[in-house]
């Protein structure tokens, strides 16, 4: 895999969606659809290099070269768990990374994306949270997530397709993102992208109210909600965005968006965490809200420990009493299975690691440093 360092006037072809491709090609002077015709060769055939594209004029990929290139993330590492989970660690500027995990099953492989460098809205349960906000990702950075997992893994596009489905719930906010991610999102559902359907491409947001809104109106695709309590003191504790806005305002925007999109469920996400939210009265809560929204499930997340994490993992006798009760009280509710454990799988753990040895490093060099001024 080429992986591109950028000069600063090269225009990364992987930040544009079909329409801004098109617009860029006209720029250059180009007819439009030669950009369906390049957008093909990267996401269909997953090709970087312009020479290799042998439909493509040789006077045009002299051109290309001038102008662009095509620059996926570059791999720092990889890890495979023995379940099979597989995650990348990918580097970004300033000594940042992010995560990207797949998760294949018997029916399905589901790849999870990052939309930020850690994530300001310092959920409490949450590993990248606890690391802080860096910065939002291009559209590039996103979309190449998602072109690295398939060059790795051989994904054809409509053909042999590991990558089945595409989650945005790897770090960070997606909708605090937004304007990236649509693009992304855009990508992922065309079928000069990688062709998913609405159904199999999801974006799982803590709730920003007024972009779950925008988003229905831009883009054809699958909403989570991260629920994670039911009753507004205990999530405005582990989730200060319901501070801004609460429990009532959430389920008001999700029954707008059932009402535009009548076809379509919503999933609200709930990591059970041990004394925390996962005893029978949060149970009871919970299914008092979901028969505002009858058509929607619950998915229960066993909670990932991470290293500092005030928290533990509900014991599974609790996880099952607590799915039993939704499920007799006719709340459609899955149970995520816990996957890899052994690679540091829950969100941010390896980044995390990463930054931690990064600023170790840096603070040894400092000392360092310091140790050799002093000496003079």
């Amino acid at each position: 895999m080429q992986q591109v360092v950028a000069s600063s006037n090269k225009v990364n072809l992987l930040d544009f969606d079909r329409q801004g491709l098109r617009d860029f090609f006209t720029q250059l002077g180009e007819k439009p659809y030669r950009a369906e015709q390049v957008m093909k060769w990267i996401y269909h055939d997953l090709e970087d290099d312009f020479e290799n594209m042998t439909d493509v004029g040789k006077a045009l990929r002299a051109k290309l070269t001038e102008a662009c290139y095509i620059g996926a993330p570059k791999t720092l590492l990889d890890k495979v768990a023995t379940d099979g989970t597989h995650k990348w660690l990918l580097g970004m500027d300033s000594g940042n990374a992010i995560e990207t995990v797949y998760i294949p099953e018997p029916t399905r492989g589901t790849l999870c994306v990052s939309s930020q460098i850690g994530c300001a809205l310092n959920c409490q349960f949450c590993s990248t949270g606890a690391q802080g906000f860096n910065r939002n990702l291009s559209t590039a950075e996103i979309i190449g997530q998602v072109w690295v997992a398939a060059k790795y893994l051989g994904n054809v596009t409509h053909q042999n397709r590991r990558i089945t489905n595409v989650v945005m719930m790897g770090m960070g906010e997606p909708l605090a993102n937004f304007d990236n991610v649509l693009k992304a999102m855009k990508l992922m559902r065309d079928d000069l992208g990688f062709g998913l359907a609405a159904k199999r491409v999801t974006l799982s947001t803590a709730g920003l109210v007024p972009l779950i809104d925008q988003l229905s109106e831009a883009i054809d695709v699958s909403l989570a909600v991260s629920l994670h309590a039911a009753n507004d003191e205990l999530r405005t504790e582990l989730m200060p965005i319901n501070k801004r806005y609460p429990i009532a305002e959430l389920l008001a925007a999700c029954q707008r968006w059932i009402a535009r999109k009548p076809r379509t469920s919503i999933t609200f996400e709930y990591t059970l965490m041990q004394g925390v939210n996962d005893q029978p009265e949060h149970a009871r809560q919970l299914i008092k809200l979901m028969r505002k929204l009858p058509t929607c499930k619950v998915n229960l997340i066993p909670f990932n420990p991470f290293p500092g994490t005030q928290f533990k993992r509900s014991d599974a006798a609790d996880i099952h009493a607590f799915q039993t009760q939704l499920l007799n009280a006719g709340v459609l509710t899955m149970l995520r299975r816990t996957r890899g454990d052994d690679i540091d799988a829950a969100c941010g753990q390896l980044a995390g690691q990463v930054t931690d040895r990064t600023r170790r490093s840096a603070d040894i060099r400092k000392r360092q440093d310091e140790g050799a001024t002093h000496a003079i």
